[in-house]
């Protein structure tokens, strides 16, 4: 059970950071208000288009991993991309401008990548064949 739950978890993970990235690449001004920065782009959006394509590319990762069942592959994802959000995470801090607020996204995201890439990488698979015995004796 705790496996689907992750499974679920982190496939509306890797969907709403599909959503991220596109945001970025079609309306960058508006998310890089959501992302609790201020960039000074003067029209030029380079920095909200390689966001943006590395959040398409994280979140497809994720969905894939989850779509093909590789619980391994996909805890290893979530627990080594932490490193993701709290870099994020220290940038939007370091900004005068910014305080926890604009932060929880990021922490909300640390806990996440965290907590179910651990969950994903101690859950021991269950054999197929013992898991019908013990559908059909109990």
């Amino acid at each position: 059970m705790t496996t689907k739950i992750s499974y679920v978890i982190a496939l509306l993970t890797g969907l709403g950071m599909i959503f991220l990235g596109a945001r970025f690449l079609l309306s960058p001004e508006v998310a890089e208000a959501g992302y609790g920065i201020h960039f000074n782009c003067h029209e030029d959006y380079s920095f909200h288009y390689i966001k943006g394509i590395r959040d398409i590319f994280s979140g497809l990762i994720i969905s894939v991993f989850v779509l093909t069942n590789q619980r391994m592959a996909l805890g290893v994802t979530l627990l080594g991309g932490t490193m993701i959000p709290v870099t994020d995470m220290l940038i939007v801090l370091s900004k005068s401008y910014n305080g926890i607020i604009q932060a929880m996204p990021h922490i909300i995201a640390i806990v996440i990548c965290a907590v179910f890439g651990i969950i994903l990488l101690a859950t021991k698979p269950q054999n197929k064949a013992l898991r019908k015995q013990k559908d059909t004796s109990g």
